[in-house]
């Protein structure tokens, strides 16, 4: 993986390259929730695109992989380096507000995410319905490709998550409403509070 140093206005570039992927993606987290997004995988596009326009976070992706034998390292690919990059544009941390959570409904499904930038990777994941995890949506994208990517980012990012379903049915509301949840919060995180003087832990460093 190589990567360019991020800079004070909070960017990060890094490119990926393994036998299953090539990945290369730019991200701002200060920008407007611009997005330009083309991973091969029409539903994770969409759900990137979403990811980008309610975190405020400006998204740039082109993921190559081998979605003729699965989406899975596609995806996967895609959310360690999303997670890279933000870790490397988050900088320090410093005057960031570091907590985040958001509800977020889309028709039926209801779904709620808390996100702590604290420099420990954690995720927790419950609520999908008995099934969701092996339903193909849009035809391609499997259910369980939704926790397998949160997994991806949590983890590169150094990010603690919790996303619980609250209610669902329909797998893309229920995919969908994840996403946003999972971007509002991580907008109020990463977002600078005025009232934090350096950073934002009693250990002094996240």
């Amino acid at each position: 993986m190589t990567s360019q140093p991020a800079s004070a206005a909070r960017v990060a570039h890094i490119k990926r390259e393994t036998s299953e992927s090539s990945v290369d993606l730019r991200i701002d987290l200060d920008g407007s929730g611009a997005s330009d997004i083309e991973t091969g995988v029409p539903f994770f596009d969409h759900m990137l695109t979403a990811f980008a326009k309610h975190s405020l976070t400006d998204l740039r992706v082109r993921s190559v992989g081998d979605i003729h034998i699965d989406v899975h390292h596609t995806v996967e690919d895609t959310g360690i380096v999303l997670g890279a990059a933000i870790r490397q544009a988050l900088g320090d941390k410093s005057g960031i507000a570091r907590f985040g959570d958001a509800t977020v409904p889309l028709d039926e499904s209801l779904a709620r995410a808390v996100v702590d930038i604290s420099g420990r990777p954690f995720l927790v994941h419950e609520g999908e319905p008995e099934g969701f995890p092996f339903h193909l949506i849009g035809g391609h994208f499997t259910g369980s490709m939704v926790r397998h990517f949160f997994e991806a980012v949590t983890f590169a990012a150094g990010l603690t998550v919790h996303v619980d379903l609250l209610r669902g049915r329909d797998p893309h509301h229920i995919a969908e409403a994840e996403f946003k949840a999972f971007a509002r919060a991580f907008r109020v995180a990463k977002s600078f509070d005025a009232s934090v003087d350096g950073i934002p832990s009693t250990k002094g460093a996240l």
